[in-house]
């Protein structure tokens, strides 16, 4: 067994179950500290996995590393998201609108004006709204800094339509937002997506954007992969959801069945893509027809 990963599991799921760190202690009758250290990969009995596993409202072996972890909330996914990122040497994104990890400052800032307004509008709890939008930022920001500091190469895959709808919308197009945040978020749609049209012309080392016409062929998903080992994510949740966000069960997975299938996928898909100034062309073309 790997501790580490059990911990890392641990972690995400806490986050993902709404319970505080003390509660889950209390629960098992051990300190806060000593559910820190499990999370941080310290050797924890099998009888402890067992008992968390039922707080968390999991299989054991879930929390073991073995088959595969669901998640139904946007947090508990992008923190495994972010664990995972912490070791990948590559990351190949299929279809979305943009790739999250290369959007601006601007973007981050729209979310958390996104998410404040949509709890005012939907009647949430204040505090408990706030502290939801502060773990989903946290772990994207986190993200990108990582990201930032480590450099590992990126392949993303984008669609026309999905191109299209974003330029259109604006960020969080599906949320009922005042029309002052409409506004602001097809402005900030317009600017990432120039912001990938630069970085598709200018082809930095490591990243590799390309782009595809008709409609997603498979849902969106990721394949993380290091020198050891490669994971497959299927996520429902797009960065701009609600943290409470409940519209769908996102999952993670090493079996290679599921990575090489996924993979393969991939591959086609790559193969078909237009890249580097053609693809630019056509986003600008994207870009002068929602004008």
């Amino acid at each position: 067994m790997h501790f580490n990963e059990i911990g890392q599991q641990l972690r995400a799921y806490r986050m993902e179950s709404g319970l505080k760190a003390e509660e889950i202690a209390a629960r098992l009758g051990v300190s806060r500290a000593a559910l820190y250290r499990y999370e941080k990969g310290e050797v924890i009995k099998l009888d402890t996995v067992k008992r968390l596993a039922e707080l968390l409202k999991i299989s054991p072996l879930t929390l073991l590393g073995i088959g595969v972890e669901y998640y139904s909330r946007p947090i508990g996914y992008l923190e495994r998201i972010r664990q995972l990122e912490e070791t990948a040497d590559q990351i190949l994104q299929l279809y979305g609108p943009i790739c999250y990890l290369t959007t601006s400052d601007e973007y981050d800032s729209l979310l958390a004006q996104i998410f404040e307004e949509n709890a005012e509008l939907n009647g949430l709890d204040r505090n408990m709204a706030r502290t939801a939008a502060e773990q989903v930022l946290g772990a994207l920001v986190s993200r990108k800094r990582m990201f930032i500091a480590r450099r590992p190469s990126i392949i993303a895959i984008f669609t026309t339509a999905a191109v299209q709808r974003f330029i259109e919308d604006g960020v969080a197009g599906v949320l009922p937002l005042s029309d002052r945040l409409r506004t602001l978020c097809r402005e900030v749609a317009r600017h990432e997506v120039e912001r990938m049209t630069d970085l598709m012309e200018s082809e930095p080392i490591g990243l590799q954007f390309g782009l595809i016409s008709g409609a997603e062929l498979n849902g969106p998903f990721m394949l993380l992969r290091t020198r050891e080992r490669a994971s497959l994510a299927i996520n429902p949740f797009p960065t701009d959801a609600p943290p409470n966000a409940q519209s769908g069960v996102a999952m993670i997975t090493s079996a290679e069945d599921a990575v090489m299938t996924h993979q393969r996928i991939a591959e086609s898909t790559w193969r078909d893509a237009i890249k580097g100034q053609a693809a630019a062309k056509q986003m600008r073309a994207l870009l002068s027809a929602k004008a």
